[in-house]
């Protein structure tokens, strides 16, 4: 068993690539060959002027978009997009649809329902969210249909995405993890801190002809337009988490895109799943079929074994195991930079607890 590597199943912030970290280290000292730190040049220098167009440009590649999208990094969290969405493209007497899937789609659905009048089309809190929403009815007339593609605190995935004439998805927390046609949204979110950087930007990318379509005045931060005609430096845009997000993004394309990562995701995903369908003290706690790829939620059927089970994961150099609040259990996140020798240690540790203790 390795017992020198911090093996980090943190649900975000979240894992990142070593030779990342090592380049983000060595620009907070003297980037670009400029004696000077990344964090002190001025964001509208040239050098950072590049950064800001390969991260846009690696998004666009990575997610399959064509030039009718435009691609922005700003701050505030993908929970600043749960009213930036709304407030640009409900139109006053319209209707926007959301699929109701966990704690961050519940909050998407309260910031809308401040901004127009907002439909929750479908939901499985009637089962506290451990299933996707399938084969529900879209009305024609929504604005937008709201969907989270995968659901951090819960463990679930959308494995086959719906039909909308215009489809907005909240990708936080598995983008870039699995092959998709961007083209098939109208408008992508991400916040950074779980496969791209550090927390404090987010990616979005929409169809520009979306935008302009609705009367209300616009609040010049909350515009994507002015965002967009900016290059995202309206204001001065959170520089790190970009340069590192750009890192991450030129990583993934380097070693083989998001179909290189998506074959690593599975196996590593299939490598826990069936560890813990086989150990007789332990129970994955969504539907098999909505199982998330990036997100392992499990529970103990002998609850009163946890903390036997904490002392060995953590003997292990594992970290970040513990379930939410909400859930409660534990919860391994399998981001892209995680690697399956990790995930090897942490099955090789169930293993030897059910040893111990089944029986």
């Amino acid at each position: 068993m390795d017992t020198t590597k911090v093996h980090n199943f943190s649900a975000g912030p979240g894992v990142l690539p070593q030779e990342v970290l090592q380049q983000a280290s060595e620009a907070c000292l003297n980037f670009d060959k400029l004696n000077l730190s990344l964090l002190e040049i001025s964001h509208r220098s040239k050098n950072f002027e590049a950064v800001m167009e390969e991260a846009m440009t690696l998004a666009k590649e990575l997610l399959n978009l064509d030039d009718s999208y435009k691609v922005m990094f700003l701050g505030g969290g993908a929970s600043m997009q749960f009213a930036m969405v709304p407030y640009n493209l409900l139109r006053d007497g319209g209707t926007a649809g959301y699929v109701n899937t966990g704690v961050w789609a519940s909050k998407a659905i309260k910031e809308a329902k401040l901004i127009g009048n907002t439909q929750v089309v479908a939901s499985s809190e009637d089962k506290k969210f451990t299933y996707i929403p399938k084969n529900f009815g879209i009305p024609t007339t929504l604005d937008y249909l709201h969907i989270t593609s995968n659901n951090t605190i819960y463990g679930t995935q959308i494995k086959k995405f719906p039909t909308a004439a215009t489809l907005v998805c909240d990708m936080s927390s598995d983008i870039f993890s699995r092959k998709v046609d961007g083209k098939k949204f109208g408008l992508i979110y991400a916040g950074a801190q779980k496969n791209m950087g550090p927390a404090g930007a987010t990616m979005i990318a929409v169809k520009e002809s979306l935008l302009g379509k609705v009367n209300r005045p616009m609040l010049s931060m909350l515009d994507y337009r002015l965002h967009i005609k900016n290059g995202s430096m309206y204001n001065t845009p959170p520089v790190f988490p970009i340069y590192v997000s750009m890192l991450t993004l030129r990583w993934l394309k380097n070693n083989g895109g998001v179909e290189w990562i998506e074959k690593i995701n599975q196996q590593k995903a299939d490598t826990l799943y069936t560890e813990i369908d086989r150990n007789s003290l332990f129970n994955g706690t969504t539907a098999k079929e909505d199982r998330s790829n990036m997100n392992v939620t499990f529970v103990m059927t002998k609850p009163e074994l946890e903390p036997e089970f904490d002392k060995l994961w953590k003997a292990a150099n594992i970290s970040g195991l513990r379930g939410h609040r909400d859930v409660g259990g534990y919860r391994a996140s399998l981001y892209n930079a995680l690697t399956l020798n990790s995930v090897q240690v942490l099955v090789d540790v169930m293993k030897e607890f059910e040893s111990k203790f089944a029986g």
